[in-house]
C-alpha cells in the first residue's frame, strides 16, 4: 500500500506539476495563517485581515514557481518581510521563501540564484533580528546557513537533472546509432546474398546460353554437336539447381561440407528429424512437438519456417550447449507458428559464446516480414531464451508473400 501511494505520487508529480506546486502553496497558506493564529504572543500586532492578505500573497504565488521562479522569489520575500514589517508573527511565512529560491537555483542560471540567495539572507537576517531572544550577530550568523541549506538543495537536484537529460540524450543517440547499424547490416546481408547468388548463377547461366545457342545453331548440320550440347545444357542446369539450393541452405547457417548433399532439395517442415538428430549428436537434448492439423504450405513459407528453427537450434548450439530445448511447430487455421525455447546450458563449464555480428536474427525477421508475420525473441524466466516465428497463411485472403494484395 506504501509502494503504491509513492508510485502514485511520482506519477502525479511527473504528469501534473502545477496542481502538485498549488497543493503546496494552499497548504502553506493555511499552516502560515493557523500558527499566526494561535500563537499571537510571538507577534507585537494581531492577526487581522491585511494579515491574511499578505499571507497569501507570500505563499500563493509559488504555484508559479517554475514558470516564473525569480519572479515568485522576489514576490514571496517583499511581501513577507512587509508582514513582518507591520509587526505579525515572525514565525510565519518563512518557508515560502526558501522554496522559491530552490526553484530558481534548480531552473534559472547561477548568476540569479545567487542574487535570490542574496535576498533570501536579508529577508532571514531581518526575521531572525526580530526574535526577542535571537541576538544580532546570531541572526546574521543564521541567515546564510538556512540560505546555503536551500541553494545546496537547488544545486544537487539541478545537477542530477541534467545528468539525467546527459543520460536520455545518450540513449537516443545509442537508439540511433543501433538503428542505422541494424539498417548497415540488412544492406550488407542483402548485398551478400546478391553477390552469393551471382557466383552460383551467372556461370551456370552464361554456359547454359552458350550451349543452347549452339545447339540451336547446328540442330540441323550436326546433330552430334547438338545433343553434346543440350547433355551439358542438362547437367549445367542440374548443377546449378543443386548449387542455388546449397546456398539457401548455408547462406545463414555453418555447415560441414560433407553435409552438402543432404541439402539437396529444399527441406521442409516435414522433414525435421535430420535436423534434430544432428543436433543431438551435437549435444543438444531435444523436443519436438507438433500441434494443429497438417497443412500444404507454399514452398518459400515452408523453408522460411524450416531455416527459422534452424538458425534458432544453431544459437542454442552456441551460445548454450547441452541446454534442454522445445521445439513447437503449431499448425492454425490461418497462422502457421513455430517457436524454439530453451533453458539456459546445461553444461557445468559452458564454452565460451561465440561471438555474433546479430546477422541471424536480421535474417529471421526478414523471412517473417515476407509473410506479414510476426518474430518474438527474449529471455524466458528460467534464464533460457525464446524464438517464435508466426506466419500468416497467404493464400487464405489473396495476401502475396511481400504483403501485397
Amino acid at each position: 500500500m506504501h509502494d503504491r501511494a509513492i508510485a502514485l505520487a511520482r506519477r502525479l508529480w511527473a504528469e501534473h506539476p502545477t496542481l502538485v506546486d498549488g497543493a503546496v502553496a494552499v497548504a502553506l497558506t493555511l499552516g502560515s495563517w493557523t500558527w499566526a493564529v494561535l500563537e499571537p504572543e510571538r507577534a507585537t500586532r494581531p492577526a487581522d485581515l491585511a494579515a491574511a492578505v499578505l499571507t497569501a500573497a507570500s505563499n500563493l504565488p509559488l504555484i508559479w514557481r517554475r514558470r516564473a521562479a525569480f519572479t515568485v522569489l522576489v514576490v514571496s520575500c517583499t511581501t513577507a518581510m512587509v508582514y513582518h514589517e507591520l509587526g505579525y508573527n515572525y514565525w510565519t511565512n518563512n518557508m515560502a521563501p526558501l522554496l522559491a529560491l530552490y526553484s530558481v537555483t534548480v531552473h534559472r542560471p547561477v548568476w540569479l540564484a545567487a542574487i535570490g540567495g542574496l535576498v533570501v539572507t536579508v529577508k532571514w537576517a531581518h526575521v531572525a533580528d526580530l526574535h526577542p531572544d535571537v541576538h544580532t550577530w546570531s541572526a546574521i550568523g543564521q541567515a546564510p546557513v538556512v540560505t546555503g541549506c536551500a541553494l545546496a538543495a537547488g544545486a544537487m537536484v539541478r545537477l542530477l537533472i541534467r545528468r539525467n537529460r546527459q543520460l536520455a540524450d545518450l540513449a537516443a543517440q545509442l537508439r540511433r546509432e543501433q538503428d542505422a547499424a541494424a539498417r548497415r547490416a540488412v544492406t550488407q546481408e542483402r548485398l551478400r546474398i546478391a553477390r552469393e547468388l551471382h557466383d552460383v548463377v551467372a556461370h551456370h547461366m552464361s554456359v547454359i546460353s552458350v550451349q543452347a545457342g549452339l545447339g540451336s545453331y547446328v540442330i540441323d548440320t550436326d546433330p552430334g554437336a547438338a545433343r553434346a550440347a543440350l547433355d551439358t545444357v542438362a547437367d549445367t542446369s542440374r548443377e546449378a539447381i543443386f548449387e542455388l539450393r546449397r546456398v539457401l541452405s548455408i547462406l545463414r547457417i555453418e555447415i560441414d561440407e560433407a553435409d552438402e548433399e543432404r541439402y539437396a532439395s529444399a527441406p521442409q517442415l516435414e522433414h525435421l528429424d535430420p535436423l534434430l538428430d544432428r543436433m543431438r549428436a551435437a549435444g543438444l537434448d531435444l523436443d519436438l512437438t507438433v500441434t494443429g492439423r497438417r497443412h500444404p504450405l507454399p514452398q518459400g513459407l515452408n523453408l522460411s519456417a524450416y531455416r527459422i528453427i534452424q538458425e534458432a537450434l544453431t544459437n542454442v548450439l552456441k551460445h548454450a550447449p547441452g541446454a534442454h530445448t522445445r521445439v513447437r511447430v503449431t499448425y492454425g487455421a490461418a497462422a502457421l507458428t513455430v517457436s524454439v525455447t530453451n533453458e539456459g546450458s546445461a553444461l557445468p563449464d559452458p564454452v565460451p559464446p561465440v561471438h555474433s555480428t546479430g546477422h541471424g536474427l536480421i535474417g529471421m525477421k526478414e523471412r517473417v516480414r515476407l509473410y506479414r508475420g510476426t518474430l518474438v525473441t527474449g529471455p524466458t524466466p528460467s534464464g533460457g531464451f525464446e524464438v517464435t516465428a508466426t506466419f500468416l497463411r497467404p493464400y487464405d485472403d489473396g495476401i502475396q508473400p511481400d504483403g501485397r494484395e
